[in-house]
């Protein structure tokens, strides 16, 4: 029997979420888990099986899978991810210092190798030897490959040479460039390809757990997953092009808004434990930023909803700067375990700890903060410097107190190396834990939050005072810095959207006199011009006040907390092809961008096979991604002056998009 019940599936830093949605009844049923890095298929299940269990709707009714998910996104954010090769064709050393390449690069291996293309496609020798040399220890230290060719998006051959070479010799997935994007900029497409390759392993793992949960629960419906832009693609692309899927989650929060809320103009702000997501929805469509979406400081060739991404979250950790008189709290970006959450895991040894510091006369600078095995493989630390595989080995998978780990300063950075490469969560306060001591939580450990709070409130002050009286009116001063903060950012970037991104409202007197509402005898206010939607579990708590100091109505629907995971089910395919045309030489006109480089002698004829070919594969790829039903759609502009009284031709670019819903099974 035919069934439209489709099931969403939101996998983030904190919290798995899931839903079951039809288009007739709407939101059947949502539930919450806790994301599971060691294994995410326990997160997925609990909440899976929550939803089912409230429902009573049986597993194998289930015509549709869908997931987003905001891994990918905080894997960048939080500079995570594993280690990858970067084979570069045609380049030089000194094309690693554009576009933050070599920033992004840092200790992985690279290798230049000579060949590539003109920008017709005409190639240059490619030589191997090299790479042949080095592959049987890079194979033993890297999890992935990414390749990158000049003028690889003219044409590819070099960089499928280079695929197949090293698919031969090892059985590391690769990356090419050209599978990307299509886009100029050879330094920018080898800076996707390598955080696509170091994604890899981190998205295989999700949608293989996701896979496995179906299998056993009988769910033979197909699975889809939510790209940055919003759009829905099969989890065999998703696994290919896991770049793709970075801002899915906060994607799909965007289509949830709009879908939720009926609102087609508005700001969208969803804190998550790691992140906040900010975006802009106009005419019920969100922004896309056609330059590429920045993710953790990088811009990528990745054509994305125009989303800003700040690490501040629920789980940011807190640190205190107290070198001026007055000590100010910070936010994130790191994410860290709430001490909370990591006594409900772990049991009492946490709080024993923590109040055994409280008990010392001697205020620790590693007072209330511990480190964990996140539980990952320990393939993942293949490559490991010995000092950083010596530190590792003294961490454990239940959580140790820095104070003993760390007994010399180099230490903490290497421990910072390890966090970064997601083998070790930092266990401390969060605003979580505020939330907590405050009453507005209460689903881990009061007790824990309570102390590590305490341990915070007695650190001192560059005056020699304490930061606060209490548990409390420490809660009070990280509430507060989260909400400023939160006010400024979704400020910021309703600024940069206008065109004026040099503006940081932190900074600005006029800026904090407005939000302060300070008397004077000149007055200053801001607000924006459309209403704040609030998305996450946590946005009743944060969002009025957040709205209050910004002067705009705001919007929280009640399926806010799953937001995310309502989008993955009502998003559509979408798949865009560019073709360009450009001119040789007089009456000579190169096709290029799909793979085969074709030449013609007449204009016209070389823009009638390019809308072809652009439609066809449009189609072809919304249809392999299980678009039922899809609808093309084919553009074309060109930049022909007049020269000399006559046209003439410079390029013509042919945007094919083919859109469709996913294909529903039978249950």
């Amino acid at each position: 029997m035919a069934s439209d019940i489709m099931l969403g599936i939101d996998t983030g830093g904190t919290y798995t979420d899931a839903v079951l949605y039809n288009e007739t009844q709407g939101l059947i049923a949502k539930a919450k888990a806790l994301t599971t890095r060691h294994d995410l298929a326990i997160g997925i299940s609990g909440a899976v099986d929550s939803v089912f269990s409230q429902s009573g709707v049986e597993p194998a009714r289930i015509g549709l899978v869908s997931l987003s998910t905001t891994l990918a996104t905080n894997a960048l954010v939080e500079g995570q991810g594993g280690r990858a090769a970067l084979i570069m064709i045609g380049f030089e050393p000194d094309d690693l210092k554009r576009d933050g390449l070599a920033e992004a690069l840092g200790s992985d291996p690279v290798i230049f190798l000579p060949g590539g293309h003109d920008v017709h496609g005409n190639e240059k020798p490619l030589d191997l030897t090299l790479l042949a040399g080095q592959l049987p220890l890079l194979s033993d230290t890297v999890s992935s490959f990414s390749v990158a060719g000049y003028f690889a998006v003219r044409n590819p051959s070099h960089e499928i040479r280079v695929r197949d070479f090293i698919r031969e010799h090892t059985s590391l997935p690769v990356t090419c460039s050209h599978e990307l994007s299509s886009k100029l900029g050879g330094p920018r497409r080898a800076l996707t390809t390598l955080l696509n390759a170091r994604l890899v392993s981190m998205i295989d793992r999700l949608i293989g757990a996701c896979e496995g949960f179906m299998h056993v629960r009988g769910i033979a419906a197909p699975m889809m997953v939510v790209r940055g832009d919003g759009a829905l693609i099969s989890a065999a692309q998703a696994r290919e092009r896991p770049i793709e899927t970075i801002l899915s989650g906060p994607a799909a929060s965007l289509v949830g808004a709009r879908h939720l809320t009926g609102l087609d103009n508005a700001i969208v702000s969803d804190i998550g434990g790691t992140t906040t997501d900010i975006a802009v929805l106009d005419n019920g469509r969100p922004r896309l930023d056609v330059d590429g979406a920045v993710v953790g400081g990088y811009r990528t060739m990745v054509e994305a909803v125009a989303m800003r991404t700040y690490g501040l979250g629920g789980d940011s950790e807190v640190r205190i700067d107290d070198r001026g008189l007055a000590a100010r709290v910070h936010l994130g970006p790191r994410r860290a375990v709430p001490l909370s959450l990591a006594a409900t895991l772990h049991g009492d040894s946490i709080n024993a700890e923590l109040e055994r510091q409280l008990r010392s006369g001697q205020i620790g600078r590693h007072d209330g903060r511990f480190a964990v095995l996140t539980g990952l493989p320990d393939r993942y630390a293949a490559g490991l410097e010995p000092k950083d595989a010596e530190l590792y080995a003294r961490i454990h998978a239940t959580p140790v107190p820095l104070a003993d780990l760390l007994t010399f300063g180099p230490q903490k950075a290497i421990l910072d190396r390890l966090v970064a490469r997601g083998l070790v969560h930092i266990c401390a306060v969060t605003p979580s834990d505020a939330m907590h001591v405050l009453g507005r939580q209460n689903q881990w450990s009061g007790t824990a939050a309570e102390l590590g709070l305490r341990l915070m409130a007695r650190q001192r002050d560059g005056a020699g005072r304490a930061i606060s009286a209490d548990a409390t009116a420490m809660a009070e001063m990280i509430l507060a810095r989260l909400t400023r903060h939160s006010a400024e950012i979704i400020l910021g970037s309703a600024l940069a959207e206008d065109g004026l991104p040099e503006i940081d409202p932190a900074k600005s007197v006029l800026i904090e006199r407005a939000l302060d509402r300070a008397e004077g005898t000149v007055q200053f206010s801001v607000s924006l011009d459309r209403p704040l939607i609030g998305l996450g579990a946590s946005a009743p708590v944060y969002y009025p006040s957040i709205a209050s100091i910004l002067s705009v109505e705001h919007a929280i629907p009640s399926a806010a907390d799953v937001a995310n995971a309502v989008g993955a089910v009502v998003g559509q395919i979408r798949e865009v092809v560019n073709l360009l045309i450009t001119t040789l030489e007089e009456g000579r006109f190169v096709l290029s961008g799909a793979g085969e480089i074709m030449i013609f002698f007449d204009e016209e004829q070389a823009i009638d096979e390019a809308r072809r070919r652009a439609g066809e594969l449009a189609l072809a790829r919304a249809k392999a991604n299980g678009a039922e039903d899809a609808v093309v759609n084919v553009e074309v502009s060109s930049d022909a002056p007049e020269v000399e009284g006559s046209r003439k031709l410079i390029e013509a670019r042919i945007i094919a998009t083919a859109t469709g819903r996913p294909r529903i099974t039978n249950g």
